[in-house]
């Protein structure tokens, strides 16, 4: 599978995973993103995908396109609107080959690249919501797979980890880890804190 179609799994497996959300309960729950209960994580996963649908548009450097809007009615279906764009923005032809500007990462990437990093941000973002949650993710091995070797690609620097990056500094990988919980444990989360999703 090329960057795009895993990109579009772990998207779909995210949206499913957001709209088992049922009600204010479940909204304010904690998440594995320190300090963000789900509505929260919702709110931060609906707006990368706005983004990441301008930059493939060629308008990612447009800070409004980023804006999380956290006080909305209906978070799931806000959040299926912005699955729908930024899958539609990456089904265009040529799309990873173009340059997308990312703000947060610092400037401009190759289009495969950046694509890449979205895949992994929504494997590991499916994830978070489903330990919110307590349920089980549905993704195959290839695909998580394809997710650890972009995990083991983001660097490790503590200078880049923690509060205002990306990701939380990597925690260490025991031997015979699987390629989801190594992929966690590389980008920053403890999978075993959250056992219901099968880390």
């Amino acid at each position: 599978m090329d960057v795009v179609e895993l990109d579009q799994i772990a998207v779909l497996e995210a949206a499913r995973v957001v709209e088992l959300a049922r009600g204010g309960d479940h909204w304010a729950r904690d998440t594995p993103c320190a300090g963000w209960d789900l509505r929260r994580l919702v709110a931060h996963m609906t707006a990368q995908h706005h983004g990441f649908a301008a930059a493939a548009r060629g308008v990612g450097g447009e800070r409004e396109h980023w804006r999380e809007r956290v006080e909305v009615d209906e978070p799931a279906r806000a959040h299926r609107a912005a699955a729908d764009a930024v899958l539609s923005a990456f089904a265009a032809p040529g799309v990873t080959e173009r340059e997308f500007v990312l703000p947060e990462l610092g400037g401009g990437f190759a289009g495969r690249t950046a694509i890449g990093f979205h895949f992994v941000d929504y494997v590991v973002h499916a994830w978070d919501v489903a330990a919110a949650l307590g349920v089980r993710l549905r993704l195959a091995d290839e695909v998580l797979g394809a997710a650890l070797a972009v995990a083991r690609r983001v660097p490790t620097d503590p200078a880049g980890r923690g509060p205002g990056f990306a990701f939380a500094p990597a925690l260490p990988v025991a031997e015979g880890s699987g390629p989801l919980e190594e992929a966690l444990r590389l980008l920053g989360r403890e999978p075993r804190a959250w056992p219901a999703t099968g880390g």
